[in-house]
């Protein structure tokens, strides 16, 4: 792939600038695609969640401008159309934009809104797909998502719904019925509420949890439970978002595969 820089053109070049949608993946710079590590070394801009880690933040092009545009819970950030405005903004300047999202931008990353506002506006965007945490923290915490001896259905759903979305809430009772493994993103503050309804749901009591925070990155921890014991585990720890959890059989794996936990790099 070849990207050229506004930066390297000529005095009187003008370029009609480019989107990039990147996913930085969950937090390992060492699974990072080589085409986001490329965008970002040659990007004019780079606008960056903050979920993105340092380390990968340090890949970006020295000469970059870098603009903060985090969202975290309780803490001051962007709203969603500012963020999107910057980027039009951004593409009128610069040749190559960076977006860079924690994760993958179609997997709970607002990607395709984004994606939307851009096209609506006349702007070149394109999607570079990241590794989402979804998958990689319970990897990297020795829980497959799927195994033939316990699981052969996975669902990803959010645990924390915006306002004003298209349906009212998410349908725990068909999810828990219809998948024997369940990701949940942004589940952390929600906890209460979501295993209650999981529990009204049929799901057993006795149903293992996992909550991960920070997964990939040399922090990773990991809380294990059930259903019934993961809140009270959770108040007594301190334990805190982000977080992804994974709710089925499948855990029970961990104390046998977690003691080969992947390297971490940067």
């Amino acid at each position: 792939m070849v990207v050229q820089s506004a930066n390297s053109s000529g005095p009187q070049a003008r370029t009609l600038g480019k989107v990039y949608l990147v996913g930085a993946g969950p937090g390992d710079p060492g699974l990072l695609t080589i085409k986001g590590k490329t965008l970002l070394e040659c990007a004019d801009v780079v606008i960056y969640d903050a979920l993105v880690s340092p380390q990968i933040l340090a890949l970006i092009n020295p000469h970059a401008e870098q603009i903060n545009a985090g969202k975290r819970r309780g803490r001051h950030s962007l709203k969603q159309d500012e963020t999107t405005q910057i980027l039009i903004e951004q593409a009128q300047i610069h040749a190559v934009v960076v977006r860079l999202k924690g994760g993958d931008p179609f997997v709970f990353g607002r990607g395709g809104e984004e994606m939307e506002d851009l096209i609506a506006a006349g702007v070149a965007v394109e999607v570079v797909p990241g590794v989402t945490s979804g998958i990689a923290a319970p990897a990297y915490a020795g829980i497959p998502l799927t195994h033939r001896g316990y699981s052969s259905s996975v669902t990803f759903v959010t645990g924390h719904e915006t306002v004003g979305k298209y349906r009212p809430q998410v349908n725990w009772q068909a999810i828990a019925q219809g998948s024997e493994t369940i990701a949940v993103y942004m589940g952390v503050h929600n906890l209460p509420y979501i295993t209650q309804e999981l529990l009204n749901a049929g799901l057993s009591p006795e149903t293992p949890i996992a909550l991960i925070r920070w997964g990939t990155r040399p922090d990773q921890e990991e809380l294990i439970g059930t259903l019934e014991t993961i809140v009270q585990r959770v108040e007594e720890s301190g334990f805190e978002a982000p977080a992804i959890a994974v709710i089925g059989q499948v855990v029970n794996l961990h104390s046998i595969l977690s003691s080969s936990r992947p390297a971490v790099f940067g």
